[in-house]
């Protein structure tokens, strides 16, 4: 079993009826290991930072960061992993259930062995209407052309002290393309997701679309140069091209 100090990055809008669930799971899923967890509160309107202070209050690996105004999925992740800096590993994982916290442990020991510095939960399974399935496998699909990410890499991944600092260090509008843009050696480990099982996505149809056009055209512009001006710490295995940069998708 591997002993990585893990810290778990979970953003939360509208999840107090998924935030027990998701943090009884995620101990089970990662009991024998030195793991934390932040919750950061994406100024959500429910009750989901009552819930994570209550949380917190009764298990001290469990940490609150609440954002004063809504900044959005991946920002609220890069926030939660600067708040995070006493680990080996670092988890991005949503809060509503649909990427499995037993996929942890597994994502975790790949990336432990070494070669590389990030490893995504690939996407499987129909999570999602057809229509939000399609357009999402086409926003992958186009930002693997840009980046030499792996066409199944969402934000369900496990990431190393050089990934981490790209995300943090470039502040673009996506994490998944900050990885890709930093040039950091990456795997993916196919992950069955799972439908939402109570409420609703934050994600409307026009954020969605928003969010896919603001991430490519960062991609394909700034966030090159933004990467180089960093001058981001290289991981395992880093190489010049994206076409060598992503190991086989292991089935």
């Amino acid at each position: 079993m591997s002993d990585t100090r893990v810290a778990v990055v979970v953003p939360v809008y509208g999840n107090e009826d998924t935030l027990p669930e998701l943090v009884r799971r995620l101990a089970a899923a990662l009991d024998g290991r030195r793991w934390r967890l932040r919750v950061v509160v994406d100024a959500s309107p429910d009750a989901s930072l009552v819930v994570a202070r209550r949380l917190a209050a009764a298990d001290p690996r469990i940490a609150v960061t609440a954002l004063d105004s809504n900044v959005g999925q991946h920002r609220a992740l890069a926030r939660g992993l600067a708040d995070e800096p006493g680990a080996a590993a670092w988890v991005c994982l949503d809060a509503d259930l649909q990427d499995p916290p037993e996929a942890v442990p597994a994502l975790v020991d790949r990336l432990a062995e070494g070669d590389v510095g990030a490893v995504f939960a690939g996407r499987r399974g129909m999570y999602e209407s057809r229509g939000r399935t399609l357009t999402g496998r086409l926003h992958r699909a186009a930002l693997a052309r840009l980046t030499g990410l792996p066409a199944d890499a969402g934000a369900f991944v496990v990431m190393g002290p050089a990934a981490r600092s790209a995300v943090i260090a470039m502040g673009g509008p996506s994490i998944v393309a900050a990885i890709g843009a930093a040039g950091v050696t990456v795997a993916s480990v196919p992950v069955e997701r799972h439908r939402r099982p109570s409420g609703r996505s934050a994600w409307t149809s026009t954020a969605r679309v928003r969010q896919s056009a603001a991430t490519l055209v960062w991609a394909a512009t700034a966030g090159r140069g933004l990467a180089a001006a960093a001058q981001v710490p290289t991981g395992p295995g880093r190489v010049g091209t994206a076409s060598q940069r992503c190991t086989s998708v292991s089935e």
